[in-house]
């Protein structure tokens, strides 16, 4: 049988996944919350990336490296980031474990903003489940907003065989997302804070910052860890 799984990025806090005792690192450019597993999230404004700059970098005194990218893809029904084909390719390449993610718009269809992403998102084995990037309501409101998502993550699911994850950051997760309505997926949260997200919902990545200096890469970049361990990073890929 084949796994299914459904990760959704997300701000949110929660007591699990808490920063090591609360201690810190120096890396990056920035304090950084100790983890095992850190990762970036890059779209067009981060322009041609060295992946393999990315692949051996290590920084600060503990010798911290990206061991997972989360790339842009598509942007509602008909935009494609210019840069994902050389991001996703580049990633692969250098063995950074890659995930794609939509970034949704609630006042367009749903059924053609998935079309979008699957016209343009061809996952292989290795790859982590795709995102939903949801930050607006839109014009028609909370519940055709939550109704329009759960049928994007619907009809990925069934194209992928894999759920999905969903971002969001902390505050929309209260307001949103909280709730019953999507029970049963992972969250990825961003929350810029020096504690883990302020939510109720058990996390599973955390975007803690989005300053992060990375050798080779022109902008800042934001970063993120995976509250557990490589070996269960791996284990919701594709």
């Amino acid at each position: 049988m084949k796994r299914v799984w459904l990760i959704i990025l997300i701000v949110l806090s929660t007591v699990s996944g808490t920063a090591r005792n609360g201690k810190v690192l120096n890396a990056f450019g920035i304090s950084v919350p100790v983890y095992d597993i850190h990762g970036i999230d890059v779209s067009r404004y981060q322009e041609r990336i060295n992946w393999g700059e990315v692949s051996g970098f290590k920084s600060g005194k503990d010798s911290i490296s990206i061991t997972f990218a989360f790339v842009k893809a598509t942007e509602g029904k008909s935009l494609l980031d210019k840069y994902f084909y050389y991001n996703w390719d580049e990633t692969k390449k250098h063995s950074i474990i890659r995930g794609a993610y939509h970034y949704y718009k609630p006042n367009v269809n749903s059924a053609l903003q998935a079309a979008n992403f699957i016209k343009h998102v061809k996952l292989k084995t290795g790859d982590l489940p795709p995102v939903l990037d949801i930050e607006e309501v839109g014009k028609y409101g909370s519940a055709n907003m939550k109704e329009g998502i759960k049928n994007w993550l619907k009809l990925i699911e069934k194209h992928y065989n894999v759920k999905p994850i969903i971002y969001t950051n902390a505050n929309f997760y209260k307001k949103h997302l909280s709730g019953k309505d999507f029970r049963g997926y992972y969250f990825w949260i961003a929350h810029y804070t020096k504690t883990t997200p302020k939510v109720s919902k058990d996390w599973l990545f955390w975007q803690y910052s989005d300053k992060g200096v990375i050798k080779n890469i022109r902008s800042k970049v934001a970063l993120n860890v995976h509250k557990g361990t490589k070996e269960e990073l791996l284990s919701i890929c594709k």
